[in-house]
């Protein structure tokens, strides 16, 4: 391998005579997918995403576990507070950097950090530091109507309700029901008291319940990002699964967006992450949304630190904005693969025909360069309104008032065609 990483380094001087450079990248990445135990497939999708030597790095990250990290509940305590009460206990840890002012960094412990009596108060949540990451980039505010897609086990639900400071309220959805355990005592256990626990698909939102100020959705993905914690990734993937995830992510972030109210006052956002550093899952998914809703656009994430994502990949092109995102690697960033995006949505306009296309649905032509004005005559309506009030009582169990005996005749339209 490193016989290779130093030819293609320099391939105009090093290469052999005879010997095409894809002779090189292809026995590389067979080599690869030998020795660090990944199916061909999959180790040239994650090699092509870089740089030659850097690949070598990404494959060689994966292959060491990611530090462990705890974010403070700061509905229970201070971080200050709850560094010094584990250091009493006899935990090594730091602050995790500048970009997070509620996550530390454990190095080692002579307790185990799951079970400790600040643990079971709720001081604290194990989770990782990539998944701090969507939530300051979605940045809930207090008295907000907000939701989380894919909730389970809670990390970023009750992160979410420590920024909002328990107002406002959180729909905290799983599609798993048994999922929604976890959630539930994580939920109990920090405290959260504006959070409401439900299991829908997430392709049901907004018909279960919209009008949010911001959305959070934290999609189902391949784990490319997460390899380090389950190797199970590098052999049980297929061009099938990223193709069917890619389809439901694609799915849901539309509804996502959906969800959203464009008139809030104070947000009308959604974050879209996974933990996948594939572009069928990321880059692909976000230009997908803006072609199929124009009226979002995506907006700088607020994270510090972070790779662009890419606005172009194997000739595919993306939308200009698509560098906005920001994707995070195991091997540059020291904390699992992960990819942010963050869209402002905006009221949406009807698309030019819109009208031609309904009144055709409703077998009415119109002429070529017609314009149509219609009027309607209030008294022609009256019978229309007056039975629609009687279903509407019908419905809710009332005496409606009496039909009117005369039967309801058509409403005239006026249409003035342009001259």
């Amino acid at each position: 391998m490193r016989e290779c990483v130093r030819v293609l380094g320099n391939f105009a001087k090093r290469g052999e005579t005879g010997r095409a450079r894809t002779e090189y990248v292809d026995q590389l990445v067979s080599d690869i997918a030998s020795y660090y135990g990944y199916n061909d497939f999959l180790a040239e999708k994650l090699f092509s995403l870089f740089p030659v030597a850097e690949a070598i790095e990404f494959f060689e990250a994966n292959e060491v576990p990611r530090p462990v990290t705890i974010r403070t509940n700061t509905l229970r305590t201070r971080r200050r507070d709850l560094a010094q009460a584990l250091i009493n206990r006899g935990v090594n840890l730091e602050p995790i950097g500048k970009w997070t002012n509620v996550g530390l960094q454990v190095f080692e412990s002579s307790v185990p950090i799951g079970a400790t009596p600040e643990y079971l108060a709720g001081h604290y949540m194990l989770q990782a530091a990539s998944s701090f990451l969507p939530v300051i980039a979605l940045s809930p505010q207090p008295n907000e109507r907000v939701l989380d897609m894919a909730s389970a086990p809670g990390g970023k639900t009750t992160h979410m309700a420590a920024l909002m400071q328990n107002t406002g309220i959180i729909f905290a959805n799983d599609a798993t029901k048994a999922r929604t355990k976890s959630l539930t005592a994580n939920v109990h256990r920090l405290g959260c008291k504006n959070v409401i626990v439900c299991s829908y698909d997430g392709r049901e939102f907004p018909k279960v319940i919209g009008g949010f100020d911001r959305v959070l959705l934290d999609a189902p993905c391949s784990g490319t990002g997460v390899i380090s914690k389950d190797a199970s990734v590098k052999v049980n993937k297929s061009d099938r699964d990223f193709a069917l995830l890619s389809h439901l992510q694609k799915q849901l972030i539309l509804c996502a967006i959906d969800s959203v109210s464009p008139t809030s006052a104070t947000g009308g956002y959604v974050v879209y992450s996974t933990c996948s550093v594939t572009v069928d899952e990321n880059e692909a998914v976000v230009d997908y949304a803006l072609k199929k809703r124009p009226h979002v656009k995506l907006v700088d994430t607020g994270l510090e630190f972070g790779v662009p994502g890419f606005t172009k990949f194997r000739g595919k092109q993306f939308h200009e904005s698509v560098k906005l995102t920001r994707r995070f690697y195991p091997h540059v960033h020291n904390m699992d693969g992960f990819y942010v995006a963050k869209f402002k949505v905006g009221k949406p306009s009807k698309a030019k025909g819109e009208k031609e296309e309904e009144r055709e649905l409703k077998g009415i032509e119109m002429d070529e360069g017609e314009q149509e004005e219609i009027t309607f005559d209030p008294e022609e309506d009256q019978p229309y309104l007056h039975e629609a009030k009687r279903q509407r009582m019908k419905a809710k169990g009332l005496r409606p008032p009496p039909r009117n005996r005369a039967a309801p005749s058509t409403a005239t339209r006026t249409v003035t065609a342009a001259a």
